[in-house]
């Protein structure tokens, strides 16, 4: 079936089957303020997330069934932006991007999608409730960010104190005393 370009697709409440019989596709540039949880991820001395956006597209396919009967839904969905996080070496920004390109198959319900996780190596999602792409997307931006993020080299000067010659004696807890070394000079005396 051919893409009927009159279709207008609903991102927020997406109706694969009909997506996926059309192989359709749909595409995007939308600015990351749209995203809340990803933002929360930002550097926090970044302030124009407005000048940053994510570039998404999300295709339909109708594959064969592999046990026959009814063909399979799938999803394709690709994104990508880079975003300002907080290195976790020096405490500044570091601009990362951010990838993804995932298959998604769509099943009846989720007790069908958690019987056939195991056996699968794609991504399995149930047709109902019909999923919100931007939710989706989020989601998946959010599993790619990395956990620790760091600079290759970061551009200051990162002070170890346990390796670090440069870091002032002054700057070292002070040496405790110990109390029995005490008691043995007033004995000695």
């Amino acid at each position: 079936m051919k893409p009927n370009p009159n279709t207008a697709w609903n991102a927020a409440r997406l109706d694969v089957i009909a997506f996926a019989r059309a192989g359709a596709s749909l595409q995007a540039d939308e600015p990351l303020t749209g995203f809340a949880r990803l933002i929360e991820e930002l550097h926090p001395n970044f302030v124009d997330a407005g000048a940053l956006s994510v570039s998404w597209t999300a295709q339909g396919e109708l594959r064969p069934a592999a046990k026959g009967g009814a063909p399979a839904v799938w999803l394709h969905l690709q994104a990508e932006t880079n975003v300002p996080l907080t290195c976790q070496r020096c405490l500044g920004p570091v601009e990362l991007p951010l990838q993804v390109d995932r298959w998604f198959r769509f099943v009846a319900d989720e007790a069908t999608a958690a019987a056939e996780d195991d056996d699968c190596e794609e991504d399995l999602l149930p047709l109902e409730p019909r999923p919100n792409l931007h939710e989706l997307l989020e989601d998946e931006l959010l599993m790619e960010v990395p956990i620790v993020p760091m600079h290759e080299t970061c551009p200051v000067h990162v002070p170890m104190q346990v390796a670090d010659l440069e870091v002032a004696a002054d700057d070292l807890e002070p040496q405790r005393r110990n109390p029995f070394a005490e008691l043995a000079k007033l004995k000695k005396k």
